[in-house]
């Protein structure tokens, strides 16, 4: 049985509590934190599981004094042409501009830059 969308929140934690004594990786599966594989192979993705639950029950595990994020390694404002061409802007920089998936960009290149000018926001000078 697959389920569309994994439990997240008060379902999770309710759904967990009423599994009682099953195993760790048996609850994941039940609350939907699971893929099957091309050979038909089920595999229980307990990271996104215990992350899941540990957000549900609203533990601050980051020691950031933003309280954002889940930790990791902090924006360096540099990044490199990966190795299929493409430039990554990771999730730190999105966070800390309140992206939204969806929002669109402008791109201009230059000889050594690329600009990205988010569409429909003020121009900085206007601002």
């Amino acid at each position: 049985m697959t389920q569309d969308k994994p439990l997240t929140g008060h379902a999770l934690v309710e759904k967990v509590k009423e599994l009682g004594d099953l195993s760790k990786e048996e609850k994941a599966r039940a609350c939907g934190y699971y893929t099957q594989t091309k050979n038909g192979v089920e595999r229980v993705n307990m990271m996104k599981f215990l992350n899941a639950l540990i957000d549900a029950e609203g533990i601050e595990l980051d020691s950031s004094a933003e309280g954002q994020g889940r930790g990791g390694r902090s924006a360096s404002y540099k990044i490199s042409v990966q190795s299929n061409g493409n430039l990554l802007i990771g999730s730190a920089y999105t966070k800390k501009m309140n992206l939204q998936p969806g929002d669109e960009f402008e791109i201009t290149l230059g000889r050594k830059h690329i600009h990205l000018k988010q569409v429909g926001a003020p121009d900085e000078d206007e601002v």
